[in-house]
């Protein structure tokens, strides 16, 4: 009886995930259709999962400068890699620091960092730091320093170096090791699904970052991909108004609809493949992250 109970639950399972996984799968779908549907047949027949008027218009109009593009890309993807990188060292070593029982200002360090959750100077202080002071303007750095450090990555992280046993660090210790090295050799491979569950939010949060572009590059050689997309939407919307104005009989000629499921195709495309890389991790980083205090 127990064994065809759980052979029933495991069948009710499998059926509830496939569907589940169909319903996040169809607006994928919908994008990649929609993206090569002639423009004039999704302004009178709306979206559709398989296009009846085939176009690869919008696409032409996307990579109409490829050259712009190709920088765009390698702009966001060295701001990608760079700054997971930076914000995972710097994430992993804060929490070891607080993590460790034997530091005896972790409590006030701990709330110091959990204050400026609470409170912020505005955009303009911000903007002055970075601009006047660190002078960042225009630079590599200035897509990569305000995202670097997120309180609650540490605060996570924290919490998982908090769950491993303090035995490991004592024994380091007797053996002649020095912080620095328990902290790479040990502590480090231990809280792999932690760093992978961060570092794929640090990467999602750079990869989508466009504000920062908004507010400290004006050199289009450090455009990153979201920038020039939200830019080139931008013109487009304003080339469709200026037609409309100018009393332009045609007004469909630029495929607006078609272009934004375009670049919802190219912006979100490469950074699904680094989720399979650290799905295993994932949950099991998020849970005991969550848990352990």
């Amino acid at each position: 009886m127990k064994q065809l109970d759980r052979k029933i639950f495991s069948t009710i399972g499998y059926v509830s995930l496939t569907f589940l996984a169909i319903l996040c799968i169809l607006p994928f779908i919908l994008v990649v259709s929609s993206s090569l549907t002639d423009e004039q047949k999704i302004i009178t027949d709306g979206y559709q999962f398989i296009p009846t008027v085939f176009s690869t218009e919008a696409y032409s109009i996307l990579f109409k400068y490829p050259q712009e593009m190709i920088n765009a890309y390698l702009v966001t993807i060295g701001v990608t890699v760079t700054g997971t990188l930076l914000g995972l060292f710097l994430t992993s070593m804060t929490a070891y620091a607080l993590s460790r029982r034997d530091f005896k200002w972790r409590n006030k360090f701990s709330f110091f960092f959990f204050f400026t959750t609470l409170f912020n100077g505005g955009l303009v202080p911000w903007y002055l730091l970075i601009v006047n002071y660190l002078n960042m303007k225009d630079t590599f750095m200035a897509l990569i320093v305000p995202m670097m450090l997120n309180v609650f990555y540490i605060i996570v992280m924290k919490s998982f170096m908090s769950g491993i046993p303090e035995a490991i660090v004592e024994s380091a210790k007797i053996d002649g090791a020095n912080d620095f090295v328990i902290y790479a050799r040990l502590i480090l491979p231990l809280s792999k699904p932690a760093l992978a569950t961060i570092g794929l939010f640090l990467a999602l949060a750079y990869w989508n970052d466009w504000y920062n572009a908004l507010l400290f590059v004006s050199n289009q050689d450090l455009m990153p991909l979201q920038y020039y997309l939200y830019k080139m939407l931008g013109n487009m919307d304003g080339m469709r108004k200026a037609m409309m104005g100018a009393g332009a009989v045609v007004t469909t000629a630029i495929p607006t609809e078609s272009l934004k499921m375009a670049m919802t195709v190219v912006a979100t495309g490469p950074i699904l493949l680094a989720y399979p890389f650290v799905q295993r991790y994932f949950v099991q980083g998020l849970t005991i992250g969550a848990v352990k205090g």
